[in-house]
């Protein structure tokens, strides 16, 4: 037996209740909950729909499991109809695969690519798929933030040249970029939480605990934290200088005003005198 698991971003975020009343779910489902679309509900869009299974996320990811390429795109376009957060523009921009496969006749592995297992548990799929979600949210992330710190390197390369031109709304915007990576990566993705079965069983949570360090998440997610304290920090620097330098504009139009004001009384003063 084997299940192919691939993790993809569907958009920044999912409303899993609309998504749900769609599929007639009657439960209420909170930010660190997932939702689970199994062959029961996928009957309806794909012509074979036996083995396959769909976690889906507040955060954006989703994971397929036994899909074909065809069939991803199939689901996601009728999500489209259900959830307009739904985004195509991120489809396969940020991917990760994964493998299970159980052999009773292999010894147990695990790596960054696949697990063997001797025997099928329920929380093998929840536990993986929940590492992948989170796996591809970190990297839609980090490109981001990779993205802003080359936007900050250039207004840097302009202060070493003496140019000190970013605007009030620039740096608000990169402000609410830099806090929007803090929000995405501790509140969306819920990197810090375990997932409520590792609480319940013990395999789960050795699982759980044994991928978080393969996929490196707790330290992908401090170099996040350190780059947007960075980045924040920098931002500060700026609003700073900006501020001194708008002080500075205004103390010298001041300036100008009160000696244009002693000429022009000086000349009046000429212009009586005559």
């Amino acid at each position: 037996m084997q299940a192919n698991f691939e993790a993809l971003i569907l958009g920044k975020e999912l409303n899993l209740n609309k998504i749900a009343q769609h599929f007639a779910i009657n439960r209420k489902f909170k930010w660190e909950d997932s939702l689970v679309l199994d062959g029961t509900y996928l009957k309806s869009i794909l012509p074979d729909s036996e083995h396959k299974v769909v976690y889906l996320f507040y955060f954006g990811s989703a994971v397929f499991i036994n899909f074909e390429h065809h069939e991803v795109i199939q689901v996601v376009r009728y999500l489209k109809e259900i959830e307009p957060e739904v985004d195509f523009s991120y489809l396969f921009k940020y991917v990760d695969h994964y493998q299970l496969t159980i052999d009773p006749c292999h010894a147990p592995t695990i790596s960054n690519d696949y697990i063997i297992t001797n025997k099928p548990d329920e929380y093998h799929l929840e536990i993986i798929s929940i590492i992948l979600a989170k796996s591809v949210a970190l990297e839609k992330v980090e490109i981001e933030i990779g993205v802003l710190l080359d936007q900050i390197e250039s207004v840097i390369d302009k202060l070493n040249e003496g140019q000190l031109e970013v605007s009030d709304k620039k740096l608000a915007r990169m402000s609410a970029n830099i806090l929007g990576f803090k929000l995405d990566t501790i509140s969306y993705i819920m990197l810090l939480d375990k997932p409520d079965i590792t609480w319940e069983n013990e395999e789960a949570g050795k699982l759980f605990d044994e991928l978080m360090l393969l996929f490196e998440l707790n330290d992908r997610y401090n170099n996040i934290h350190h780059k947007t304290a960075v980045l924040m920090d920098i931002t500060n620097v700026f609003t700073g200088l900006a501020q001194s330098s708008r002080g500075t504009r205004l103390e010298w139009a001041v300036i100008i005003l009160i000696a244009i004001e002693i000429v022009l009384s000086l000349f009046d003063m000429f212009i009586k005198g005559i």
